[in-house]
């Protein structure tokens, strides 16, 4: 286990590296200057040459990349070129919002989408099983902005349940909880669609084998099995999709995070995009990469944890 923990890291930090160079060669390629933007467009050549070279944006392009990657083993993510902050303070305190987003969104989909898919399966083709079905394919279709403007309008302008921007008070819980319900609905939904039609499938395929049958010949209700032999060995699929769900809805809350008003990661990173500010743009997307291949890496270590063959077999 722990040499499989081991490739398994190296892996990881390999992928870590290659997405950075990627991204960083892409950033550089879009139009626009940092120093114009922080400078304005009043500011004279020899200024903002005097900020490129302070910002060490004059160097070429493999010395900056360089620069950036020897900065990151240290933990550094570089400089503000508006504001003159770390990128590692405007991070710190953009990342919670983000991951208590993802969170309660991925965390109500586990709860419900879990039991409705352990339903479906042992009641396969009944009423419920069919109407989930249905349903599930609907919420999976919708891209979850869609989701987060029809539920502002509805629960946030029309009916006031919920508020409509922001994400609370520094301190107040109650009403951080209160401003996370609706994004957290949006971001959720077709997870929640998703989960269940994964766990149907993988029910279904493990109450087909032999070992369950035997249980029922032997008057073992089909509650007990689902619960007690056959959910556990359907789980790994589940853990596994789950690994990348988590980090596809850290990537993925940019446009909620933007309809919403909230001060996340998403929001920090297209803030960034549209005022050229590139070592923002290029800390924000590195930590959101490497959450994402943490979630992966957490989940291949739990699958691998619970069904020795992934070990053997790699």
């Amino acid at each position: 286990m722990a040499f499989y923990a081991l490739r398994r890291l190296g892996l990881a930090v390999l992928v870590l590296l290659v997405t950075t160079t990627m991204l960083f060669g892409l950033v550089y390629v879009v139009p626009g200057d940092p120093a114009s933007v922080a400078l304005g467009p009043r500011a004279s050549e020899a200024v903002r040459e005097a900020f490129r070279q302070r910002m060490g944006l004059d160097q070429p392009l493999v010395v900056q990349w360089w620069n950036f990657v020897s900065r990151l083993v240290q933990g550094d993510l570089g400089t503000d070129v508006l504001t003159g902050r770390p990128v590692n303070e405007l991070v710190l305190g953009a990342l919670p919002h983000t991951l208590a987003l993802t969170a309660l969104g991925i965390g109500w989909a586990i709860l419900l989408g879990v039991p409705l898919g352990v339903w479906s399966a042992l009641h396969r083709d009944g009423i419920v099983d069919r109407v989930a079905g249905v349903l599930s394919i609907s919420v999976i279709s919708l891209p979850s902005f869609v989701v987060a403007i029809y539920a502002l309008l509805l629960f946030a302008v029309q009916l006031k349940w919920f508020p409509a921007i922001g994400a609370g008070e520094p301190g107040q819980w109650g009403q951080k909880l209160h401003h996370l319900v609706l994004p957290a609905f949006a971001v959720g939904l077709g997870w929640l669609g998703y989960l269940s039609r994964l766990v149907r499938a993988a029910m279904i395929d493990v109450l087909g084998e032999q070992h369950v049958r035997t249980f029922r010949a032997f008057g073992i209700r089909d509650s007990w099995i689902a619960l007690r032999y056959a959910l556990p060995v359907a789980l790994p699929p589940v853990i596994a999709v789950l690994g990348i769900g988590i980090g596809a809805l850290l990537s993925g809350a940019v446009l909620t995070e933007i309809v919403f008003a909230r001060p996340g990661l998403g929001r920090l990173t297209y803030d960034a995009v549209i005022t050229r500010n590139f070592p923002v743009v290029m800390g924000t997307v590195v930590v959101t990469a490497a959450l994402y291949l943490l979630c992966n890496l957490a989940a291949d270590l739990l699958v691998a944890r619970l069904d020795p063959r992934v070990r053997r077999a790699l």
